[in-house]
């Protein structure tokens, strides 16, 4: 059985949104900061924010989070205001939540939940509601609680089995684990068929560019400068929920894969990081990471904390490319604009503006870079193969050409992967492979 979720039906409910303040809880937001968010996830769930508040706890109540005078006080403060949803920016425990509901006599929703149902509603891929649906059941698992009447039934036997049989809600609870057995089975299928998409691009080969951040940091807009796309940006969280891939040409006309992934967010619930662990792959299979940051925010550093925080979760090495993109400098005045590019030039990263494309141009040249850092290598090929041409301008980024009696010579940086590819497609060229040790003089630059 399911619990009781809000009714898309009336995306303009109204809702009270409490941030508690645990005792001795130290977070890099301030309490208004973390309320703002907790108000934006809000929003983005079609809810009308009507009253906000701050909580300071002094104990945590076992059975209801706050104590019993600030239940009380909301319980007087809900009604006057037509509050029918009440947001605890926190994670509540099944017996809280039905304490709570009880005491407001009003649907109450913790961060998780909240998160959960943002996720159900922007999910549009089969793979993307898969995930949403078993991080849902997994963290309805736990909220079984004795809520409902009908969970007390017991159901008879079956033949000479006889006894009381199972009540409801073991019933509802075996239901619950079949289910996620299938989901997870069905995952497992999704993750071998990107698997083998991985690998078919491997073979091409063109280098994986994965962009990452904070929700709301800029990612697809920026995705979309890159790649002329028209991937849905708003300035709501979780805007993009499913991930999304195109293809990246660099200058020199080298082609990558650019994939845009699920924004992350602080205290980001365990459900969610274990069910889209098939979507972040993307992630850990790139060859470079951008990293999108927004630089005008107040809490850009936590933000910047909270991220690496999850690429570690997911396995991202500490030695993987990671490119970082301080974003929306556009929306600095002029001082504060000219200490952040002086910053990024110290730091190695690129202050941008995937608005206005200011530092575009510096990205994408850092990314070749990065993908080209494989061995510069000399091909002598015949001017009349055009086949063999038109690959190494594909799948290499060529520095430097100059053409002789019949032949063309080109210095190219390839990855060891395109390089066997390329012995294999011209075996005969192989004592004509020569890698580049020390200054080569160079013919006309590309």
């Amino acid at each position: 059985m399911k619990s009781k979720s809000i009714d898309r039906r009336t995306p303009a409910q109204v809702a009270l949104v409490i941030h508690p303040v645990r005792p001795s809880h130290e977070s890099a937001r301030a309490p208004g900061a973390k309320l703002d968010e907790a108000v934006g996830l809000a929003l983005a769930l079609g809810l009308e924010v009507r009253e906000r508040l701050i909580a300071p706890i002094r104990a945590v109540a076992p059975a209801t989070l706050f104590g019993k005078g600030k239940v009380g006080e909301i319980a007087i403060l809900r009604e006057p205001q037509g509050i029918e949803v009440v947001v605890v920016d926190d994670a509540l425990s099944p017996i809280q939540q039905r304490n709570l509901e009880r005491a407001w006599q009003v649907k109450v929703i913790d961060r998780t939940g909240l998160i959960l149902e943002i996720f159900a509603r922007r999910a549009r891929t089969r793979e993307g509601r898969l995930q949403v649906e078993l991080a849902r059941l997994d963290y309805e698992r736990s909220r079984l609680v004795r809520t409902w009447t009908h969970l007390e039934r017991q159901r008879g036997g079956f033949g000479f089995l006889g006894g009381p049989g199972e009540t409801q809600i073991e019933a509802d609870r075996r239901l619950l684990v079949e289910r996620i057995v299938k989901l997870k089975a069905d995952l497992a299928d999704v993750r071998r068929t990107r698997g083998l998409q991985r690998r078919a691009r491997k073979r091409v080969p063109f280098p994986a560019i994965a962009l990452v951040g904070y929700t709301n940091a800029g990612k697809s807009t920026l995705f979309n400068q890159l790649t002329s796309s028209r991937v849905a940006a708003q300035d709501m969280l979780f805007a993009t929920l499913d991930p999304t891939l195109r293809r990246l040409d660099l200058p020199g006309g080298r082609p990558a894969v650019l994939s845009d992934t699920v924004g992350f967010i602080s205290d980001l619930p365990h459900e969610l990081v274990e069910a889209f662990r098939a979507t972040l792959e993307e992630v850990r299979e790139a060859d470079v990471i951008l990293h999108v940051r927004d630089i005008a925010g107040v809490h850009t550093e936590a933000d910047r904390a909270d991220v690496e925080e999850v690429l570690a979760e997911i396995g991202i090495d500490a030695d993987r490319h990671v490119v970082e993109v301080w974003n929306k400098i556009d929306l600095l005045d002029a001082v504060a604009r000219d200490d952040v590019e002086q910053r990024a030039r110290h730091a190695g990263a690129i202050a941008a503006s995937a608005v206005t494309g200011e530092g575009l141009d510096s990205l994408r040249s850092a990314l070749t870079g990065l993908i080209d850092a494989g061995p510069e290598v000399v091909l002598e090929l015949s001017l009349s193969d055009g086949e063999a041409m038109a690959w190494i301008y594909r799948h290499a980024r060529v520095v430097a050409r100059e053409e002789t009696q019949g032949a063309l010579i080109l210095h190219a940086r390839l990855d060891p992967q395109a390089l066997g590819r390329f012995e294999q497609m011209r075996p005969g060229a192989l004592r004509k492979l020569t890698p580049i040790v020390g200054e080569i003089a160079r013919g006309t630059s590309v």
